[in-house]
């Protein structure tokens, strides 16, 4: 199959591209390196330096026709979408709105789209949270989530194109960037190995759903696959709140290591956890790396790069 992967030189697109590219597919990577590394691309697969919101979008399209796009590039950073809703929905609306367009005049078959399982369903009003839970997205970044949920609704009433959205949860593992939009077990690592204090904001009792790179690659894996369009959840339905997280990474890194707390921060979400029993039952998927064993592999990873 002929592919596009944007935002293919980030963390989770870079580990897909690698699994595409093993599976023996065609595929082509989309990704204006504002987040991404050039070298985390696979050199087997096609690179192209190019914003997902660019109008050179469509002249790619029509050389090349992919018949399937993983969609992943995104502003992800939910305070700066609270600070400025334009720029958060220019990217998640404008530019997904700009890859279909290009995409239904040139042979668009399937999107796998990458959403949001903790900022589409805000606080819970049960858990784990289901793919039926109220959607009462807190942020402008849940809100674009679901909004491209429905656009994609509409591209596959209008023209017939296909989709599957996962909803992820807190995904983690190697190559995460511990700079910029990064998540909390990155933000640890990078300090504890920068021998500067991490500090747990609140009463760290705040909880999330983490999940694996690698379960979160086969569940795109098995996306592909599906015949139809749907959404599911891609979580673990464990909870893990920031201090558990905080000892298992200090234990790898430096036991040394103190608990300092700081205040916590305005309206953010007490719990998140997701339940994944739509996408066992359906897709065939079931998450393989407990948190403890995942936690440790991406300590361990970001150790090594430190002594290379």
């Amino acid at each position: 199959m002929r592919i596009l992967v944007t935002g293919g030189a980030g963390f989770i697109g870079s580990h897909v591209t690698d699994a595409l590219i093993e599976k023996g597919d065609e595929v082509h990577v989309i990704d204006d390196l504002s987040g991404g590394r050039r070298e985390q691309v696979n050199p087997k697969a096609t690179f192209h330096l190019l914003d997902i919101r660019d109008n050179a979008v469509e002249g790619l399209w029509e050389k090349h026709r992919f018949e399937v796009v993983y969609h992943l590039a995104a502003q992800m950073d939910v305070r700066k979408s609270v600070a400025d809703p334009r720029y958060d929905a220019d990217i998640n609306i404008g530019g997904l709105l700009n890859l279909m367009e290009a995409g239904r005049n040139n042979g668009l078959r399937k999107v796998v789209f990458s959403s949001t399982g903790g900022a589409i369903y805000g606080e819970p009003e049960r858990v784990p949270q289901d793919e039926d839970h109220t959607l009462q997205p807190l942020s402008p970044y849940g809100i674009t989530k679901l909004c491209s949920e429905k656009y994609l609704h509409f591209y596959r009433e209008t023209y017939g194109i296909e989709y599957v959205a996962l909803r992820y949860g807190n995904v983690y593992g190697p190559r995460q960037n511990p700079h910029g939009e990064a998540g909390v077990v990155a933000i640890f690592c990078e300090r504890m190995l920068d021998a500067k204090q991490p500090f747990i904001y609140g009463d760290g009792l705040q909880t999330r759903d983490y999940v694996f790179v690698s379960d979160v690659v086969a569940a795109n894996m098995k996306a592909l696959e599906y015949k139809g369009s749907d959404i599911f959840n891609v979580g673990t339905g464990v909870e893990t709140n920031v201090v558990q997280l905080f000892r298992a990474l200090r234990d790898v890194i430096d036991p040394t290591l103190s608990e300092i707390y700081a205040p916590g921060k305005p309206g953010e979400q007490k719990r998140s956890v997701l339940d994944y029993s739509k996408s066992k039952s359906i897709l065939g998927w079931t998450p393989q790396v407990e948190v403890t064993q995942g936690l440790g592999v991406v300590a361990n990873w970001f150790k090594a790069g430190r002594l290379k």
